[in-house]
């Protein structure tokens, strides 16, 4: 994502939707379903939900983000997704600031800085 497409992707949740990790609600009389959307860029989505999937090894904050998804009763793709949606959040603020990611600065994982690497945990 170049500069030129700050405009274009003005949110995080544009960039979530872009990647298609953004729930779609379909509604049609008194039914609701939330879904995920295929039309998307499959090969970022591809991407951004392997990062996400593989941080939880290392991040003690992405664990814990997947670890609530999965005490909700999502499944382990749907995990996947919301962890990819809070790393898209955060990673969208790093391309604003055109600063690199560091997790002292992350308000979310600086708790998670002093305690033991909960990945390891399980």
């Amino acid at each position: 994502m170049g500069g030129e497409l700050r405009d274009a992707y003005d949110t995080p949740d544009a960039v979530a939707a872009f990647t298609g990790v953004a729930q779609v609600t379909k509604a049609s009389g008194r039914m609701r379903v939330a879904s995920y959307s295929w039309a998307c860029n499959k090969r970022l989505r591809q991407a951004v939900t392997n990062f996400a999937d593989n941080s939880r090894h290392e991040s003690p904050w992405a664990a814990d983000v997947s670890q609530r998804a999965r005490a909700r009763g999502m499944d382990h793709p749907h995990a996947t997704r919301v962890l990819a949606r809070a790393w898209i959040r955060v990673i969208y603020r790093c391309w604003l600031n055109h600063e690199p990611y560091d997790p002292a600065r992350h308000d979310a994982a600086r708790g998670f800085s002093a305690q033991p690497n909960l990945a390891q945990a399980v």
